[in-house]
């Protein structure tokens, strides 16, 4: 849970936003809904899952804020169109978007299927696209200034063996960022990534840095701890807001300065006997 009295902002800091955040329901993404909440965002949370976005809403309303979700697939056009829809009813028009919906598993590159590969290129990158063109077409219309943020990685810019679905769509998400930052600019359109290192959450963290996993991961780490989660939501914060107007097409890491010690966040497995590796990745597969 994000710690709102943790360097705080002054609580009309983004007064002025109506934020939607993909897979809002839960992590990081709950976090960031509720932090922008607290300084003054309306906050819609999309998601597949019905029950998670829910309960962000109740915890955005326990910080005084305004919330509304909608159910979205945004691999789908036509959900993502719905969804801005509902939630511009509810809240107004959206001028402020982070692109946090993702999905990542370990795998040696030649067993991936067609299917996993897919699926996590089209959550990522297609949903990522699908919802900044989106919002981009609707603040045009309007012609109202916009802000949109991606949630990336730290190996976005590298690339990382054994999650090579995750690291080429987010490579393609940071790309669309940046080559965005430029078109849009004449329209007033700010957009930004972030990259975090580790953060734990019950999503992907959990799933992906399991027993000795965690324990290579936080060695990695030259601040010998992993991230809070309002470590990284106070950087949102300060993103989506009227202090940061000249800060376009950038891609801000956040990480304990993890990856520049480590280059590649899961280049070990390349130092195992690859049966091994493929053993250890397995056994941390999501459960189906």
């Amino acid at each position: 849970m994000v710690n709102l009295d943790r360097f705080p902002f002054r609580q009309t800091l983004l007064e002025n936003r109506t934020l939607l955040i993909t897979g809002g329901g839960t992590g990081l993404g709950r976090s960031m809904a509720i932090k922008c909440a607290s300084l003054g965002a309306k906050v819609a949370v999309v998601g597949r899952r019905e029950e998670p976005l829910k309960i962000t809403v109740k915890e955005i309303e326990k910080v005084g804020g305004a919330g509304a979700c909608a159910q979205c697939d945004v691999r789908d056009v036509t959900s993502v169109k719905a969804a801005f829809d509902s939630i511009e009813a509810s809240l107004g028009p959206v001028n402020a978007l982070i692109n946090n919906a993702a999905g990542n598993f370990l795998c040696a590159s030649e067993d991936l299927s067609d299917n996993a590969f897919d699926s996590v290129v089209k959550i990522v990158l297609y949903g990522s696209f699908n919802c900044t063109r989106e919002i981009g077409r609707r603040l045009i219309k309007r012609e109202a200034e916009g802000n949109i943020l991606s949630i990336v990685t730290s190996y976005a810019s590298t690339g990382s063996a054994f999650v090579l679905p995750s690291a080429a769509a987010k490579a393609g998400v940071l790309a669309m960022m940046r080559s965005l930052a430029v078109e849009w600019a004449t329209y007033g359109i700010r957009l930004n990534a972030v990259a975090p290192g580790p953060f734990k959450t019950e999503g992907a963290f959990s799933r992906l840095m399991v027993g000795e996993l965690e324990k290579q991961a936080l060695r990695r780490v030259p601040s010998k701890r992993f991230g809070d989660h309002d470590e990284l939501t106070n950087l949102i914060a300060y993103l989506l807001s009227d202090a940061s107007p000249y800060q376009t097409g950038d891609c801000v890491t956040i990480d304990g300065a993890e990856g520049l010690f480590s280059g590649q966040q899961f280049s070990g497995f390349a130092h195992i006997d690859r049966a091994s590796a493929k053993e250890m990745m397995s056994a941390v597969k999501p459960k189906k």
